[in-house]
């Protein structure tokens, strides 16, 4: 099976594709040209930028510079008799604080990479018959605490406009080919994502909540993330939107003590709403002060089995025989 990753050199991306590379799949990562040459930015943002691009790459994971710009390219060509296309490729939404120009790079990059895509679909001579695209759990925007499944309404705020502009432009390859809209949740592994910036409080036994803690945070740990895009690529009836959450939200003080046994540390100190507003901006309210109790109904009862259901389960496995990473 030949598989094309947009944005296989993130977080997400290379495990995704160093597990499709193991099990026997021929896969494309495209790569803006700047991740291979020379990236802008501070030197150590160039050094991760190039390092994330080469980490990508192995024998079996072959790198193809791409522009997405909303238009077509010379890398089109591999995606024409591709099995299935995987869109991860945007600009990190917790990048910076949210100014103008940053919302509009986060928006502006997701619409146009995806256009990009859906466009050499449906040029393809001999289209893919799966294309999978990123979206994320802020798609409904915060929902207290309502179970919230696929068939939610979208949201209003910031990221759920983001969501809902970003699916609409995978859906227009519906015509071609079968289009899977990936919601993603708050992913867990210790060396990237969400869970590392947490740490430092606990190491020095100050962790704990984050506003009022009783915010749901519906998280999944990267495994079963992988696990998850690679049952879809081949599954013929996973069509449609999927929440890339595990079956167990948790709400934020429920995270907090998880987090403070899976490290042996104590979880008791709050991290007041107004101090995270007034470090992080409107980011504090959509990323950490609210959420939703995501769960994945139609990847269960599509039949995936979830290694990790618990968050202790999830943690404990992380750092089990491992030191609490610096930094």
């Amino acid at each position: 099976m030949k598989v094309v990753i947009a944005g296989g050199s993130g977080f997400l991306g290379r495990a995704l594709s160093h597990a499709l590379a193991a099990d026997g799949h021929d896969v494309v990562v495209l790569t803006r040209p700047s991740t291979l040459r020379e990236p802008q930015g501070r030197p150590e943002q160039r050094r991760k930028a190039t390092g994330s691009a080469r980490a990508a790459a192995t024998d079996t994971v072959r790198l193809i510079e791409w522009t997405p710009n909303g238009e077509r390219g010379p890398w089109a060509s591999t995606i024409d008799g591709a099995d299935a296309v995987v869109n991860l490729a945007g600009e990190s939404i917790a990048a910076s604080r949210w100014t103008d120009a940053h919302k509009r790079n986060v928006l502006e990059s997701r619409v146009q990479a995806t256009r990009s895509l859906v466009s050499a679909i449906c040029a393809a001579a001999n289209p893919p018959p799966m294309f999978v695209s990123g979206s994320a759990v802020g798609y409904y925007g915060p929902h207290g605490d309502d179970i919230v499944i696929e068939d939610a309404p979208p949201g209003s705020d910031f990221l759920a406009r983001v969501c809902v502009r970003w699916e609409e432009e995978a859906r227009a390859a519906a015509t071609h080919t079968r289009v899977t809209c990936i919601r993603t949740g708050l992913v867990l592994a210790k060396d990237g994502g969400a869970l590392p910036p947490m740490l430092p409080p606990f190491r020095f036994g100050v962790g704990g909540p984050v506003g009022s803690g009783r915010q749901y945070w519906p998280w999944i740990h990267r495994q079963d993330w992988v696990d998850l895009v690679r049952w879809t690529i081949r599954t013929a009836d996973s069509g449609g939107a999927l929440n890339a959450t595990a079956p167990n939200p948790v709400t934020n003080a429920e995270f907090a003590r998880a987090l403070g046994r899976a490290l042996h540390r104590p979880a008791f100190m709050t991290a007041p709403a107004c101090a995270l507003r007034l470090l992080l901006g409107e980011m504090a309210d959509a990323l950490v002060l609210s959420g939703q109790r995501a769960v994945p109904r139609r990847a269960e009862r599509g039949g995936f089995a979830f290694s990790y259901r618990t968050v202790d389960d999830a943690l404990r496995a992380i750092f089990q025989s491992s030191r609490v990473p610096r930094t």
